[in-house]
């Protein structure tokens, strides 16, 4: 395997990037950042100094990770989302010392020009629709939509929508793979083993 990146990317040395990933046109990579094993970076995207992305994320066009935003394996970045790291930013008050974490959890999908508060951590396989504002944290396999967003329901690991209440106690199968998943109070896990 190899390394693509496009003539007209900009990857600056010391950027570690992973086997088999792909650097579209005029993306930016900067000389910190930290990028896994078949990894997609789309058109005009830009990754931070103090950026971990993990193998297998696909960041859509026109998509910056800026510092201090961590992808697990496997996150998908959806067209023109945004990601912050200034709670409260202004140009004329120098910040970067308040810069605050976020964590996308491995198989979490954030939706088309979605926006990300700093700060929060979204959970596994968690979903966020398009243009939603995540201003908090979300549970493993939620599905959020909306300003600001709200859980309206669960999705499975492969993307399908479960059909369970936002909380209560019910099982529910996940119609493409079979695999069960178990919901208590406002938890849903994946019972391991069911298929």
């Amino acid at each position: 395997m190899t390394i693509m990146v496009h003539p007209s990317a900009i990857v600056d040395e010391g950027a570690q990037i992973g086997e088999g990933s792909r650097v579209w046109h005029f993306a930016h990579i900067c000389a910190g950042a930290r990028i896994g094993c078949g990894v997609s970076l789309g058109q005009n995207a830009f990754v931070g100094n103090k950026v971990v992305i993990g193998d297998r994320c696909k960041i859509q066009n026109n998509v910056s990770v800026y510092d201090n935003v961590t992808l697990e394996e496997g996150v998908f970045c959806g067209p023109s989302m945004v990601f912050t790291n200034v709670h409260n930013p202004r140009a004329l008050v120098e910040r970067k010392s308040e810069y605050r974490d976020t964590l996308v959890m491995r198989g979490a999908t954030l939706g088309a020009n979605c926006t990300i508060v700093c700060g929060v951590t979204i959970g596994s396989f968690a979903f966020v629709g398009a243009g939603a504002v995540i201003h908090k944290d979300v549970p493993d396999f939620a599905l959020m939509v909306g300003v600001p967003a709200r859980q309206i329901g669960w999705m499975s690991a492969y993307g399908e929508r479960l059909d369970l209440p936002v909380k209560g106690e019910d099982v529910a199968t996940c119609s493409h793979t079979g695999e069960r998943y178990r919901l208590t109070g406002r938890q849903l896990v994946r019972e391991i083993g069911v298929i």
